[in-house]
């Protein structure tokens, strides 16, 4: 294969952003988020067999949830990638923490993908975590398809779901195809458009795809009574309100494609993947950090949305997660980094499959690459050949929860600053520097507790330094500058810390009362409130 800096056909550039869908699946926790991910891939061929988190009886766990400590939580507490095809269509599905302690890694996400499946449980309808994450992908312009799970167990009427969804965050419903039977009473699905209607059994235990039939209308009426009828009409009333899809108005982020059905069985998960097959936009043009459109078609540039180290246990490298922005992507082609304008070495690029990978030669918009052996590659970062371009920063949450890290055993300091170190560059937490403690007692700032016990679980099981932490008193943080810091540091109940990632100076206060305090006091001082959670 060549490694030239050649042009590449723009036609050729066309023909595979075309075939090309990059999208995440968001959720409250516990809304079955795992498990559709894996039934996605399934129903895709990707893997032979779903299972639960846990595995039972032998079961293949969840492919995206592959760190210890998810597996022994039941829940997703780091981003995964997904690489399939289904139908011709190339899919690169990444998964996204479902916990709200771990928003800032799905902000991470989103700003990586080109559409979003928002994933409703039947009984809960919208939760916060999932209103949260609504509002980023509006943030951001993310078009969004719903998914509401679980039909198979009691739950909610499905035309009062509808209504929550457009009276709570503004999308317009348009269902695909609508449940016969209440929800624990799942009889099948009939498609809107067709009319056609599909009865589902389950396998033991939803490892397998779940068996369809194709029933017609006569054999539906009489084998399903009611249900069936009813459903019918519901189907009408739809068509009466005028909840039919629009496609421009889903893209542009007025309007949300609707389907059902139970991710655990396997029901409507083929449908789901036709959903996003035939409306998920392809790949397109990106603003640069002046908000100018770098064309899919220009020289190869990707952005850096994902750092992360264990994922092979046996050579223990760190890999960085690229999303291809333009371009075509080769295989040890020379690219540089625009932070610090250094070239980096792509000779071991690779695909994602959860934590498996596979060593990939030409890539394109759309696509997600695995940097490794790119020491330096942090969050954010943007990497380019021939001509340069740099794509906005993604911003860093407001932390509310402090720690000061140290060491359980002196004699580990390399492993402590080692992987100290690796936590920052993957922005697992905020590392700050502290002039008050120095550099063996680094300030870990997080949007939530959990992250504060991975950094503990990762320390001691990767980098061999158990740590404690000490938390803190401070609760509010904002971004500051040299001119304002020794006021803010004379003040009882402020600190000014450095973030060691990139130098910034973060001011943090006691409360947000101590907060107002200040700014009234001394109005011209720099105190820049930074992305809250879920913004």
């Amino acid at each position: 294969m060549t490694t030239s800096a050649e042009a590449v056909p723009v036609a050729e550039i066309g023909r595979e952003i075309a075939r090309r869908r990059t999208f995440a699946v968001i959720s409250h926790p516990d809304a079955g988020k795992s498990t559709l991910t894996e039934a996605l891939a399934l129903h895709a061929a990707a893997i032979e067999e779903a299972g639960a988190v846990h595995g039972k009886a032998g079961r293949k766990g969840v492919a995206s949830d592959w760190m210890a400590m998810e597996r022994a939580r039941g829940i997703s507490i780091t981003s995964s990638v997904l690489r399939f095809e289904f139908d011709d269509v190339l899919l690169n599905l990444l998964d996204t923490p479902g916990h709200a302690d771990f928003s800032e890694d799905t902000y991470r996400v989103l700003a990586a993908v080109d559409a979003a499946i928002m994933l409703l449980d039947s009984a809960k309808g919208l939760e916060a975590q999932t209103l949260k994450l609504f509002d980023v992908c509006r943030h951001r312009g993310v078009p969004v398809l719903t998914f509401v799970n679980k039909w198979d167990r009691p739950g909610r009427e499905p035309l009062e779901l509808l209504d929550e969804v457009e009276q709570r965050i503004g999308l317009k419903p348009a269902p695909l195809n609508w449940p016969v039977g209440i929800a624990g009473d799942f009889r099948g699905l009939i498609d809107r458009e067709t009319g056609v209607f599909t009865r589902y059994r389950r396998t033991p235990g939803g490892a397998t795809k779940a068996v369809s039939e194709v029933v017609d209308e006569d054999r539906a009426l009489e084998e399903e009574g009611d249900a069936y009828v009813t459903a019918v009409e519901e189907i009408e009333l739809l068509r009466e309100i005028g909840a039919d899809l629009d496609a421009e108005g889903f893209r542009s982020g007025r309007v949300t494609p609707v389907l059902f059905g139970a991710a655990l069985p396997n029901f409507g998960v083929r449908e789901l993947l036709a959903a996003i097959r035939d409306l998920a936009p392809p790949p397109s043009a990106r603003a640069d950090i002046d908000g100018d459109p770098r064309d899919v078609t220009a020289p190869f540039a990707g952005q850096v949305f994902k750092v992360q180290a264990g994922m092979d246990r046996a050579h223990r490298d760190t890999l960085a997660f690229v999303r291809v922005c333009s371009g075509r992507f080769e295989r040890g082609m020379s690219v540089t980094q625009g932070r610090t304008g250094r070239p980096l070495a792509t000779k071991y690029a690779q695909t994602m499959f959860g934590r498996d990978r596979e060593t990939v030669d030409l890539a394109y918009p759309g696509d997600v690459i695995g940097l490794s052996g790119t020491g330096g590659l942090v969050v954010g970062d943007t990497v380019y050949a021939r001509t340069p371009v740099t794509f906005p920063p993604i911003p860093a949450f407001a932390p509310e929860l402090f720690a000061v890290a140290r060491a359980k055993d002196k004699g580990r300091t390399k492993q402590f600053r080692s992987g100290i170190d690796q936590l920052d560059g993957e922005g697992a937490v905020q590392v700050l520097r502290s002039d008050l403690r120095g550099d063996q007692a680094p300030v870990l700032a997080a949007v939530g507790q959990l992250q504060f016990e991975v950094v503990a679980h990762r320390m001691e099981t990767e980098f061999n330094s158990p740590v404690e932490l000490t938390r803190l008193d401070y609760t509010t943080a904002r971004v500051t500058d040299a001119a304002s810091a020794p006021v803010l540091d004379a003040r009882n109940g402020v600190e000014v810390l450095t973030r060691r990632i990139d130098g910034a100076l973060i001011a943090v206060f006691t409360d947000k009362w101590r907060l107002n305090a200040v700014q009234r006091e001394h109005p011209e001082l720099t105190l820049t409130p930074m992305l809250a959670a879920g913004s």
